[in-house]
This record gives structure tokens, sequence and C-alpha cells, in this order.
């Protein structure tokens, strides 16, 4: 079994009997919410991204005082469930039954890169703490900064994390100087809002220079199904730490659904199972990916968005939208599409019969938001220094800009290291988020309508809006009319404070 590094969290005895009820465990990092309400658990992942802190804690700090006092209790699935399943599920082979059940799990104190592996699943429910509203300039008492450790690495690798760490630090504090000076809070605007956002965009600016290595907290919430191809996925990693991770996941699902993941143990079914991801993922590295666009004409689109108002074939109604002139089919898919009057308001179904393909490159940091999005396929070559990295020219305004590309050479120098001691799987820890990955993103139309608009908003991070603009404009050139129906784009390039006016909404709907 592998192993792996993590912060030690102390509890008193009177937290420990207020937490033992509701967490399987106390003591590591994974571990699955128990004996709540939905409503608690979905909240206590909601409040995730902007807590400092770990969920138990979050629970202790926010939630456990507005709830009763229970026991602890014992978990089982039951005799007769198991037999159920053990029938159908195993033997019959049913796996949709494995469908029917879900849990509420944590993963704390995971890398950069293992937070991507967790989130690959396409058909489960992901909450991340953010970069964008986490401060990661406080070490953790015995522990010290927040990054991934491995004894394999060396003392060079934890001398070159410090650094790059005390680096953020001090940027953070100079860059947010700056921010509230060029930024200064207009006539009646709320102070705490204003500090806020000001406090975003400094973070935004500076967390390019933390190394993927870096810590953070994952809340999933799954299907038996789902989390079983995880900790497969995860078991086959080359990656130490995903294995280690998926190891610990099993042993929490043993313990609240059991007969969802009865195979993963078995020798002859989860491990061949296990054998044959790491065969095809061998294979697989040896190979080149197909990239590029895939192409479609606007006339099935049409089509597809006509069928479920029409009474005939699929044939006859392309037949019928082929005969169009491209004016009138791009004035018949306006008139489809009906006026939105927000994001929220999306077309229809048949949008997804059009399909993009785009090969990006980008910062890691806009990748890893990018990534997140479950309606498309994703697949992303190896974190390296090859494709670079900049300095945000608002740090460069600032006066920090050689602060910031001092922390990418020695982020670089300890890659290379690590890679030429072999440790090329693992090298890309010890990279600054700002250093560029290659991916390929695959979606519908419609899920590029969305992702377009959401991505592009004035709240978003300067670098992925870039991505999601030039995805627009490359749509455009092949389907105009797809590309004029994204009426929620965001085009503004002035400079500005972000999250000002989601901080200002906030303040407003709390009263405050």
């Amino acid at each position: 079994m592998e192993t792996v590094t993590y912060p030690l969290e102390q509890f008193t005895d009177e937290e420990q009997a207020r937490l033992a009820p509701h967490f399987t465990n106390l003591d590591r990092p994974v571990f699955a919410l128990v004996n709540l309400p939905e409503t608690v658990k979905g909240a206590l992942f909601a409040r995730y991204s902007r807590y400092a802190g770990t969920l138990r804690r979050l629970f202790l700090d926010e939630f456990a005082d507005s709830l009763p006092e229970v026991p602890v209790v014992e978990l089982g699935e039951g005799e007769r469930a198991a037999k159920l399943y053990e029938t159908i599920f195993l033997g019959y082979g049913d796996d949709s039954v494995a469908q029917l059940g879900g849990a509420h799990i944590a993963c704390e104190w995971t890398s950069n890169l293992l937070t991507k592996i967790l989130q690959r699943p396409r058909l489960a429910a992901y909450l991340e703490q953010s970069t964008r509203y986490i401060a990661y300039d406080a070490q953790l008492d015995g522990f010290g900064y927040r990054y991934h450790r491995d004894a394999r690495f060396g003392p060079a690798y934890e001398a070159a994390m410090d650094e790059l760490f005390a680096t953020y630090s001090r940027l953070l504090e100079g860059v947010s100087a700056w921010v509230d000076e060029k930024f200064p809070a207009a006539e009646g605007e709320s102070p705490a809002a204003h500090r806020r956002a000001v406090r975003a965009k400094a973070l935004d600016l500076v967390r390019g220079v933390l190394p993927a290595a870096s810590l953070s907290h994952v809340g999933i919430y799954a299907t038996g199904q789902t989390y079983e191809q995880l900790v497969l996925h995860l078991l086959a990693h080359p990656l130490a730490e995903a294995r280690a991770y998926g190891d610990m996941l099993l042993e929490e699902l043993q313990a609240v659904m059991p007969s969802f993941v009865a195979r993963v143990p078995r020798p002859d079914r989860g491990g061949r199972w296990i054998e044959y991801l790491r065969e095809r993922n061998e294979a697989a590295a040896a190979a080149a990916g197909r990239l590029g666009l895939d192409e479609a004409e606007e006339e099935e689109l049409l089509a597809a968005l006509l069928y479920e108002a029409s009474a005939v074939g699929e044939e006859r109604t392309l037949t019928a939208a082929a005969g169009l002139s491209a004016e009138e089919r791009s004035a018949l898919v306006h008139d489809l599409v009906a006026e939105r009057e927000n994001r929220r308001h999306r077309p229809g179904r048949g949008f997804e019969t059009l399909t993009y393909r785009f090969e990006i490159v980008s910062d890691y940091g806009a990748f890893r938001d990018l990534q997140r999005h479950r309606l498309l396929t994703c697949q992303w070559q190896r974190l390296s220094p090859d494709l670079g990295a900049d300095v945000p020219h608002e740090v460069e305004e600032a006066g920090l800009g050689g602060e910031y590309a001092h922390a990418l050479e020695t982020s670089r120098a300890e890659y290379e290291r690590l890679r030429s001691e072999g440790l090329a799987e693992e090298a890309p820890y010890a990279l600054c988020l700002a250093y560029r990955i290659r991916y390929v993103l695959e979606l519908d139309a419609r899920e590029a309508l969305h992702l377009v608009e959401l991505r592009s908003g004035r709240e978003g991070h300067p670098s992925y809006r870039a991505v999601a603009l030039q995805m627009r404009d490359a749509i455009a050139s092949v389907h105009p009319s797809v590309a004029a129906a994204m009426t929620f784009v965001d085009d503004s390039t002035e400079p500005r404070l972000e999250r000002l006016l989601s901080e200002m909404r906030n303040e407003a709907r709390a009263g405050r």
C-alpha cells in the first residue's frame, strides 16, 4: 500500500465526540460524511471552496451548533441488502444497480495534480478549495507550507518549494497594496466588498507562482458505480499519490457502501481491471492522439432543433433545412433560440448535434478551471516547462515582475532536477501554475455556449476568459449562428476588480 505525508489535525476530546457520529474517521485525509441531512452535507461542500481549513473544522466552526447531538451509528448495509447486491451486482453483472446509492466523501491535502485525476469522472459532483479565494501564505504547525512531500524528492525539492511559497507570500502582500492603490473605492461603494474584491484580484494575480504540488481539498458526491471506476483508475495510476488516495478512498467506501465496491479487491475482477487500465495507459503514452476541430453543417443544427416539433422523419427535416439559403438558415436559428434573458436560458438539445474539438494551450491554472466542466471530453498532456510561462502584466506594473520571474525559474530548475533523477511522473509537482499545458476539449454546441458564457464573465480569471473568447471566435468562423446565440459573452478588457460586482451582490442579498 502506498503512503502519503499530510498535515495532522488535532481535536479535543469534546470535539472528537461531536465529530464522531458524522465522519467515518478523524485522523485520515479521506473520509465520508454520514448521519447528516443531505442539505447539510451539500452546504458543507458548498462552503468548502472559500473556507481556509478542513471540512471537519468547518463543521465544528459553522454547523455543529445548529444540529442536535446524536450517537455514533454503526455503519452496515444489512444482510438482506448485501445478499441482493451480491446476486445482482456480482452474479448477474448488472452494473446499473450501483447507480442507486451515493456518498459524500472528502479528499483532503491533495496536490493540484491529483485534484485533476479525482475530478476526471463525468458522473459526479465536485467542490474544490479555490486558490482564487484562499491564501497560501501561512505555514501549518508541524508541517510548513501547503505542498505535497515525498522522501524520494530530497531536501533540494523542499528548499525550492519553500522558496516558491515565500515568494508567493511576499508577492501577495505587495500586489495587494498595488491593487488597493490602483483601484480605490468609489463613492458609496461598500468598503467590505471593495476589500474582498481587492484581495480576490491579488490572489488571482499571484496564484501563478504556486506549484502544482500545492495542497487542496476536494469534496465529491457520486454513486457507487462512479466511485468504483474512480478507485480503479487511481490504483492503476503511475503517480504514487494517486494510488495512495485510491487505497484510502476504497477503505472509506468499504465502510459506507461495501457491496458497491466489492469487485475492486478481487484479483479476478478489480485486479485484472487495474492491470488492463495500466496496459491501456502505457499503450496510449506511446501513441500520438489526433488533435483538431471536428466540423458539421448548420443544416444539421436546424434539423435537430426542429425535430421534436416535427411530425416527419429526420431525413425530411434535414432536406428542408438544406433548401434554405445561408441567410434564411441563420435567421431561423435565431428564431429557434429565442430571446434569452440570462445565460441560464439555454437553447434546446438540438444544439447537441454539433461537436467541436479544440486543442488549447493555456496556463495550468486556467486548465484546472476548464477541466472541471462535466459535459465534455478533456484529454491533457503531462505538465512541463516546455510551453513556457508569462508574468502577468499587472504584476509587472506593480514592480514585482522580477521576483515573479525568479520564482518561475526556481520552479523550472527543480522540475529539471527531479526529471534528471528519473522522477518524470513526479517532476510536475515542482512547476508553478503559470506554466502552460496542452490539452484537448471536445464538446457539443450546447455545452460550448454554457462554457464560453460562464468563463468569459467579468468575474472570471483573465487566463480562462482569454480561452473562452478564443473558443467563441473559432466557433464563429465555422458556425456563425451558434456564436451569435452566445449573447452573454463579456468581451470587455478594461482593467478592473473582477470580483467587485459579485461581492456587492452578495452583500445586498445578505442585507449587510
